[in-house]
């Protein structure tokens, strides 16, 4: 099995990928944020994806997210992992925890979320009872036990539209909708890997807590974010390369 790995905020490379090829890829649906690097972790064939570009130049709504999945297909993976940096809305989601989320909520709008349109594309419902595949979700979970990172099993990611932050009255309302962590990536990104028969799972970073929360209660505290990411990064990657390499 081939996993590809998404990185979101904080992770535009895996230092423990041993590269043996960049490949710059057209897919009918444009391209994609980047060139798709291929290599191997511990000799497992891995390939990595910089969701926002390797210089972070794409904002999540600009994101070609249908380019992104269609490239990875074609590379023969057959799951994807994600990894995306969150605010923290439940209250033990401190910044640098990392989660396993397996609920979703979409508030994104606008985004080209489907493969299944245009004309002659047949109308096509896929199943997103569980849009998390959950043995690959079991498989992080147990990777993270193997090299002794804690990681939350579980919890529902609110995708907003960002680009700005949310207002604290927002972060309110995904609560009581039963949100736990916050994030402008995760839609349509699960949909379409569901649509391509991918298996799909996601490391959540809580790069802070959400507005009105924690210190975040005023005012998120921008300047602390990077180095919240750049610690807790270096976890997710022993994560995945436990995962990866066994």
């Amino acid at each position: 099995m081939t996993l590809a790995v998404i990185g979101g905020s904080g992770l535009s490379k895996l230092a423990s990928l041993e590269i043996t090829q960049r490949k710059v890829v057209r897919t009918p649906y444009g391209e994609p944020s980047g060139a798709l690097t291929f290599g191997a972790i511990r000799g497992r064939a891995t390939v990595f994806l910089a969701r926002h570009g390797y210089g972070h130049t794409i904002a999540p709504h600009e994101v070609n997210y249908r380019a992104n999945l269609w490239a990875l297909k074609e590379a023969n993976v057959s799951g994807v992992v994600s990894v995306a940096s969150v605010g923290g809305i439940r209250r033990d989601v401190a910044p640098g925890t990392l989660l396993v989320p397996d609920q979703i909520i979409d508030y994104t709008w606008g985004r080209r979320s489907t493969f299944f349109e245009g004309a002659g594309a047949p109308v096509t419902h896929i199943d997103f009872t569980e849009p998390y595949t959950q043995s690959l979700r079991r498989r992080i979970l147990a990777a993270a036990r193997a090299c002794g990172e804690n990681v939350l099993d579980g919890g529902t990611y609110a995708a907003t539209q960002g680009p700005r932050l949310e207002s604290a009255a927002e972060i309110n309302r995904l609560e009581r909708d039963g949100a736990d962590i916050v994030g402008m990536t995760g839609m349509p990104e699960a949909a379409l890997a569901r649509e391509l028969g991918l298996e799909y799972a996601a490391i959540a970073v809580s790069a802070n807590y959400a507005a009105g929360r924690g210190e975040s209660e005023h005012a998120v505290p921008m300047e602390r974010i990077e180095a919240v990411l750049g610690e807790a990064m270096g976890r997710v990657r022993r994560v995945i390369e436990q995962l990866v390499g066994g």
